[in-house]
């Protein structure tokens, strides 16, 4: 027989160490080993390590998560900070441009193969679209959390005894809303409308244009550019000019018109939400003993008619940092919470209990749906989209008035427009630019209609708008269009 060299030996018993510690690795993730998982997400007031979901999901599933949230400001710079000094996150929920930019630098791991052994419900429940909306560079390093389905959210609110006292119906056309603000200015003390945004939606439709970016005619062209934008601020300086909305429009935020209008300052609101309804809707009851009223989908002078359609693409992406000593657990985790039992149990509860039937419908059993899952989005890591449309709907009727007024606003969904990048990947231009664009935008429009004499004319600033990122992210866009719409 041969001896084995003292080296051979100390060879093959290192390679037998190798091989146990390797399967006891793998079976770390199958045998119930777990490690408690770090996992950081969107902004929002709450505590989510004390939230009924999170004790709910470590009993399901085994595995104790210690939760984070970003701050409600600079929110960006925390992340990338964090990111930046490799903190041991297991599980990191971005937006588009966040994942965009934590994928280019290299701090996100890629899923693929982490997916094929561990995530196949997650490559079940997510379809093909979702998924091709994930890659960059042809790789997958975010999970898609896709929206649950098309919605429009707003309108704008007007209380119903102010359109009695000025003997108005509420209004259909562009002449007949101009009218109607109009007679609010001459026998009311109200602000006819307040507001803040550079874009209202419903009167942006009556140009012809809602979406930031459109088809238009195969092309996809941005909002700034499209046909109609000229001529919608020309009408929002009218209104400005002559007193029919909020001289303070310029410095308001959500916050103050909301106030304003809540407090009896003003008759119409522009961007009335249904979130706000939950508020809004009983405030106006108790003080002033009427109802709001919606305006929505206003008709312009060339019949056109709009509204922004929300939810149609890919809202989210769940990703694993690099940094991570959990990899194999996280994709574990995740996988987990898409199962359909668990995946139901998490986002809307136990029927009877949280939920029940009506009919054909399912409505929350309040107050303990609110105390119990009112928050349960947050914890989401990508959706079981074949049920989710179903569950999101019974999330808005949490509140009587937020699932009324929401109902109601569903219909502008047939003549709303719908963002036609919706299923586009981060693409890098718009990670660069994106949010820079985004404030030009904004700034021009809102400086246009408050201040025109001093606004730059319409023309210069969108050469200016191009040069800085405009035409770059457009044409990229367009070049993504294009095999996106010959698949």
């Amino acid at each position: 027989m041969k001896k084995i060299s003292k080296f051979t030996g100390v060879v093959m018993l290192s390679l037998m160490l190798l091989l146990v510690s390797a399967c006891q690795k793998k079976e770390a993730v199958d045998n119930g080993d777990k490690p408690e998982l770090r996992q950081l997400g969107f902004q929002r007031n709450f505590d989510p390590n004390e939230d009924p979901v999170s004790k709910m999901l470590e009993e399901e599933t085994g595995y104790k998560v210690q939760y984070e949230i970003l701050p409600m400001e600079n929110y960006d710079d925390k992340l990338n900070l964090m990111m930046g000094n490799k903190e041991e996150i297991d599980i990191v929920k971005m937006s588009a441009p966040q994942y965009h930019k934590l994928a280019a630098e290299g701090a996100l791991e890629p899923l693929g193969d982490l997916l094929k052994e561990y995530g196949t419900t997650l490559m079940d429940v997510n379809d093909e679209e979702s998924w091709e909306a994930s890659k960059i560079d042809g790789e997958i390093y975010g999970i898609p959390e896709r929206a649950p389905r098309p919605f429009v959210g707003d309108a704008l609110g007007i209380r119903k005894d102010i359109l009695d006292e000025v003997g108005k119906e509420v209004p259909k056309t562009l002449d007949e809303f101009y009218e109607l603000l109009i007679a609010i200015r001459d026998k009311t003390d109200y602000i006819p409308m307040t507001g803040f945004q550079p874009i209202v939606q419903q009167i942006s439709g009556a140009f012809g244009f809602n979406a930031q970016w459109a088809d238009v005619k195969g092309d996809i062209v941005p909002r700034i550019e499209r046909e109609g934008m000229k001529e919608y601020i020309e009408f929002m300086q009218k209104l400005y000019a002559e007193g029919l909305i909020d001289s303070e429009w310029p410095v308001n935020d959500y916050e103050s018109a909301r106030d304003k209008f809540a407090s009896g300052k003003a008759a119409i609101m522009s961007s009335y939400g249904w979130g706000a309804s939950g508020i809004l809707v009983p405030t106006i009851k108790d003080e002033f003993d009427t109802e709001i009223e919606l305006i929505m989908g206003i008709t312009g002078p060339n019949g056109d008619r709009g509204a922004w359609v929300e939810a149609t693409g890919v809202s989210w992406y769940i990703g694993i940092p690099k940094a991570s000593k959990h990899k194999e657990h996280a994709m574990q985790y995740l996988n987990m919470k898409v199962q359909p039992e668990l995946f139901k149990k998490m986002t809307i509860g136990e029927e009877g209990v949280h939920w029940e039937k009506e009919g054909d419908r399912m409505v929350p059993i309040l107050p303990i749906f609110n105390d119990e899952r009112g928050n349960s989005d947050w914890f989401m890591t990508s959706t079981d989209q074949k049920v989710y449309g179903d569950y999101w709907i019974l999330r808005t009727r949490k509140d009587e008035n937020m699932g009324n007024t929401f109902e109601k606003m569903l219909e502008q969904v047939d003549y709303g427009e719908t963002e036609a990048i919706r299923f586009a990947p981060p693409l890098e231009s718009n990670a660069k630019y994106g949010q820079r664009l985004n404030e030009m935008e904004s700034n021009y429009i809102i400086n246009a209609i408050a201040d025109p004499k001093s606004a730059e004319n319409y023309e210069d600033f969108l050469t200016k708008w191009r040069s800085e990122g405009g035409e770059q992210t457009t044409n990229d866009f367009n070049d993504w269009y294009k095999t996106y719409t010959k698949q």
